[in-house]
């Protein structure tokens, strides 16, 4: 004998999540208009300059606009409510958006040191004092924007965008620095050079964001959620006698939702075993979309595949 429960506060939850979702659009658009307009004067100067520091800085420039604008338009689709073919609604656009922001930085990461390569090989002139003016400027607005990024909610839609920004001012940075070394000795490999050193670091991030995107999409469990210590927590609760089926994933970037077989002795006991259980799980672990399901085992717990986790009562968190 079974029934089947689910927790409704997790509606409520996805509805003030859409609103933070609101919150963070403005941010979008502001960066992505100053990004805009900085990028055309940058990818000027680059090429009158001839630095491929600089260059590069506009390229990455370009595409963190492209970036905002997907970051934007995946944070407007998350917010779309469920429906008969969404039935949890469309909170992964913005996972899908940080997974194509990671890929088209990794695109421009291999641009980048294929270019700075071939400076290696024939170095070119570059105006270095137009180099260092032009780096201070985009190291102020990239410094603006990363700034207004940061300051909303950290998903993964977030983080795509914002590894782009800090990856342009990291590039500014390098510019700055090659232009003064140009400047002061005339060595012109220090261009090429810093813009590989950037590539890599840009590199680690982006592989990083990545392996956390297609975590979310594997429906992997959550990284700040510990399956044994809810599974024993689960067991605590007055009234239940083991936890078994217990599975936890991502629906977005920072919403989990749980799944759960929960043995009793007694069915008149569900109400306030599932209430219990439903508040353990919000208050303590911070998820509120539950579903429950009752098994009434009044003898002893009947023994399984070694291959199911069972978490009796009374085992203590591994």
């Amino acid at each position: 004998m079974s029934a089947h429960a689910h927790d409704h506060a997790g509606h409520g939850h996805a509805h003030a999540h859409g609103h933070g979702h609101d919150a963070q659009r403005t941010p979008f658009i502001a960066a992505l208009s100053i990004t805009l307009a900085y990028a055309a004067v940058e990818l000027a100067g680059g090429l009158w300059s001839g630095s491929l520091a600089l260059t590069s800085d506009a390229g990455h420039m370009f595409s963190d606009a492209l970036a905002l604008g997907l970051a934007a338009v995946a944070a407007w689709l998350s917010q779309r409510p469920p429906g008969a073919r969404h039935s949890y609604g469309l909170e992964r656009a913005e996972v899908i958006g940080a997974s194509f922001n990671g890929l088209l930085m990794l695109a421009i990461i291999v641009v980048l040191v294929v270019e700075a390569v071939q400076r290696l090989l024939d170095p070119r002139p570059v105006a270095a004092a137009a180099v260092m003016v032009i780096a201070v400027i985009g190291l102020v607005v990239n410094a603006g924007v990363a700034f207004l990024l940061s300051r909303g909610h950290q998903t993964l839609n977030v983080r795509g965008a914002l590894l782009h920004v800090i990856g342009d001012l990291l590039s500014s940075v390098a510019a700055l620095i090659a232009g003064a070394v140009i400047y002061a000795t005339d060595w012109l490999l220090i261009d090429p050079i810093l813009s590989i050193v950037i590539a890599l670091l840009i590199l680690a991030s982006t592989l990083r964001l990545l392996r956390d995107t297609v975590h979310v999409l594997m429906e992997g469990v959550p990284a700040a959620v510990n399956l044994a210590e809810i599974g024993n927590a689960l067991a605590g609760v007055a009234g239940v006698s083991a936890v078994h089926d217990l599975h936890v994933w991502s629906i977005g970037s920072s919403r989990a939702a749980l799944s759960a077989h929960l043995e009793i002795v007694r069915l008149d006991d569900w109400p306030r075993v599932l209430a219990a259980a439903q508040a353990l799980l919000r208050e303590r672990f911070g998820v509120d979309h539950v579903t429950l399901q009752p098994e009434v085992v009044p003898g002893p717990r009947r023994p399984r595949q070694a291959t199911v986790r069972i978490w009796p009562r009374g085992e203590r968190p591994s």
